[in-house]
């Protein structure tokens, strides 16, 4: 059977959420109370990540530079975005029993692609929120799998594209947003708010705190 390893990027690969982490360095607004929005199912995703990166002005590089770790040209020292622990093992696991393994992230691509070119991992599919810079302020915009713009369901309309695909599928996630799309899995590999959801409502699921945690939950396959 063909595997395919579905994974979500911030707050999963990465340690912390790295849109939050450029948001707090660049956006000029109070963008938490947009996230505390989305957090109350008061907005979607799409509205969420519109609103809040409408409030950033500064240009691609900047925030590129921001997540690997750079001083910005405010001159504010920063730790960059942290991977965690496991990720690279992840990934030449999946090449070597020739899973494929596949980032879908409502996060935003250019951050995303960026932090990959940084670790040599370039090569790694990746489907994300597309961003457009202008001087007063950047667009986000969400496309599916058909193409169509999308405001929310990223995740579950390309789960179900890849198990139409007849792929088995297993879900790595941790956060509110991945719940839709983890309930189509056949393996769920959950930390975080992902993982407690899962345990209230009894869902079946393995919890992972590195990513070679994950290694280990695919072996048996």
């Amino acid at each position: 059977m063909k595997t395919l390893v579905q994974c979500d990027f911030d707050g999963t690969i990465t340690e912390d959420d790295a849109s939050f982490f450029l948001l707090d360095l660049f956006a000029q607004g109070d963008w938490r109370q947009v996230l505390r929005e989305y957090k109350e199912h008061r907005i979607s995703v799409g509205e969420f990540n519109s609103r809040a990166f409408a409030m950033v002005k500064a240009d691609k590089a900047a925030l590129i530079e921001a997540a690997r770790g750079i001083i910005p040209s405010c001159g504010t020292p920063v730790r960059g975005v942290k991977i965690r622990p496991g990720f690279q093992e992840l990934v030449a696991y999946c090449s070597a029993r020739n899973f494929r393994l596949v980032i879908v992230s409502n996060g935003l691509s250019f951050y995303i692609e960026a932090i990959l070119e940084e670790l040599g991992l370039a090569d790694i599919e990746v489907h994300a929120a597309q961003a457009w810079f202008y001087p007063d302020g950047v667009r986000v915009g969400y496309r599916g799998p058909d193409g169509s713009q999308l405001d929310d369901g990223l995740k579950e309309a390309y789960i179900k594209l890849f198990l139409k695909q007849g792929y088995r599928v297993v879900y790595v996630g941790n956060g509110v947003s991945d719940i839709a799309a983890a309930k189509y899995a056949q393996l769920v590999l959950a930390t975080g708010e992902l993982l407690a959801y899962c345990k209230q409502n009894k869902i079946e699921c393995q919890s992972f705190d590195d990513l070679s945690d994950v290694v280990k939950a695919l072996e048996p396959l």
